[in-house]
């Protein structure tokens, strides 16, 4: 009995890892080798390393996107991150706008910083 009790905090170890990192990864990699291998010509994509395109042709393990106008690229299935759906798409260019309003009353950050600092740019503060 007494090695059965020194066993078992090591057993309810590995079944809690199982349950709280193994199978929730195993999911993942599921879904994500099923998304790419349901690609199909005209979806909109975003790669692994974030390069938006759209899927024109699909062969074997390779994927031909056209990331502008004329320009097509081959990727290999696995680079393929997710799916864009038309309302997703690069944020970029909303927080971009934000954040150059940050800071006080509304002012940019580099006017709010200069503010702070006594009114001189950082360019032309003196040691």
């Amino acid at each position: 009995m007494g090695q059965l009790g020194s066993i078992l905090p090591l057993i309810l170890l590995v079944v809690v890892f199982y349950f709280l990192l193994i199978r929730p990864q195993r999911k993942r990699q599921q879904e994500a080798a099923q998304m790419q291998n349901s690609l199909t010509p005209g979806a909109r994509v975003m790669t692994t390393t974030g390069l938006f395109g759209t899927v024109v042709a699909v062969e074997n393990e390779d994927v031909v996107l056209e990331v502008a106008p004329g320009i097509e690229t081959r990727w290999v299935k696995a680079a393929i991150g997710r799916v864009v759906t038309p309302g997703d798409g690069p944020a970029a260019d909303e927080s971009a706008g934000d954040e150059a309003e940050t800071g006080e009353e509304g002012k940019n950050e580099s006017e709010a910083t200069a503010e702070r600092e006594g009114g001189q740019d950082s360019s032309t503060k003196q040691s």
